[in-house]
C-alpha cells in the first residue's frame, strides 16, 4: 500500500475514533431499536408456526413491514396467552399484536386505533344438524381460554345462551378445538371469524359458520399502560402503510380483500 493511501486510512480511523470518543458511536447504538412482539403461536392466520418451522401470520407480516420501514429489528416472542399481561409488565414484550381485541379491554392497555373489524361466531360440523343458537342447547361448546369468544359468551347478555350448553369446554388453542370438533368430542367452537375462515380453508364441506354472530369486535395493537410514545410511533407508521397501499397488499395476500378500517 502506498504511503499516501496509508495516511488517508490513518486519518479515517482517527476521525472514526474521535466520533466514538465524542459519543457518536454510543448515540448510533442507542438509536438501534428492537420491537418485541408478543403473540400466540397457535393463532392462525394472525400468528403461528408455519410448516417451514418459521413464525408467520398476517399480523407478523404487518409487523415485519412496519419494522423494516422504521429501521427497527423485530423480535418475535411467542407467549402463553394467559400470561400476556405479565409478559408485557415485565418488559419481555413491548406489545401484543395478534388478532388482539380492543372491546372490553379499552382501559387495560394503550391501544392503536382499531385496524380490523372482527366478529365472534360459532363453527359447527356441516352434518351436525345445528343451524342456529337454539341448536346449541344441550351441546358441548369449545372456546379458547382467555379469548374474546370466552369473554363474549360469559357476558350477562349471553347468560341464557351459556346456560343452554351442556358444557363450555376451555381449550389451550383452536387447533385442538378443531380436532375435537372433527372427532365429535365437541359440537361447536366459539371463535374469531377470521380464524374460523382460515381454519376452514379446504374443509368448507366439513364445517360451517352459523349465520348469527355472537358479537362484533375490533382488533388493535396493545401496549403497556403509559407507553404512549411507542404506541404513537407504531400508529403513525401504520397510517403511512395504509396511505401507500402496503396494508392493503398484505391484507389481500392473507384474506383476499382489504380488511383495514384505519382512517375509514
Amino acid at each position: 500500500m502506498k504511503l499516501r493511501q496509508l495516511a488517508a486510512l490513518s486519518l479515517l480511523l482517527l476521525f472514526a475514533l474521535g466520533l466514538c470518543l465524542s459519543g457518536g458511536c454510543a448515540k448510533q447504538a442507542s438509536e438501534a431499536r428492537t420491537l418485541k412482539l408478543g403473540f400466540d403461536a397457535e393463532f392462525p392466520p394472525y400468528g403461528y408456526l408455519g410448516e417451514d418451522g418459521e413464525y408467520t401470520g398476517f399480523d407478523i407480516d404487518m409487523a415485519k413491514a412496519l419494522c423494516e420501514r422504521l429501521g427497527w429489528e423485530l423480535k418475535l416472542v411467542p407467549i402463553n396467552w394467559d400470561s400476556k399481561d405479565m409478559e408485557l409488565e415485565s418488559g419481555t414484550i413491548d406489545c401484543i399484536w395478534n388478532g388482539f381485541t380492543i372491546n372490553d379491554r379499552e382501559e387495560e392497555y394503550e391501544w392503536t386505533d382499531a385496524y380490523m373489524d372482527n366478529s365472534q361466531v360459532f363453527i359447527v360440523r356441516a352434518d351436525g344438524g345445528i343451524s342456529d343458537f337454539a341448536g346449541l342447547a344441550g351441546k358441548i361448546v369449545a372456546v379458547q381460554s382467555d379469548s374474546s369468544a370466552e369473554t363474549a359468551i360469559e357476558e350477562e347478555e349471553n347468560a341464557q345462551l351459556l346456560a343452554s350448553f351442556a358444557e363450555l369446554e376451555r381449550v389451550g388453542d383452536y387447533n385442538t378445538a378443531f380436532m375435537e370438533l372433527e372427532s365429535g368430542a365437541v359440537d361447536a367452537i366459539a371463535m374469531d371469524i377470521g380464524v374460523a375462515r382460515f381454519q376452514m380453508t379446504g374443509r368448507e364441506d366439513s364445517f360451517r359458520i352459523l349465520d348469527q354472530a355472537l358479537v362484533a369486535e375490533k382488533y388493535g395493537i396493545g401496549f403497556l399502560l403509559g407507553n404512549t410514545a411507542l404506541r404513537d410511533e407504531v400508529q403513525a407508521e401504520l397510517m403511512k402503510m395504509v396511505g401507500d397501499g402496503t396494508f392493503a397488499k398484505i391484507s389481500e395476500d392473507w384474506f383476499g380483500y382489504d380488511v383495514c378500517i384505519l382512517g375509514k
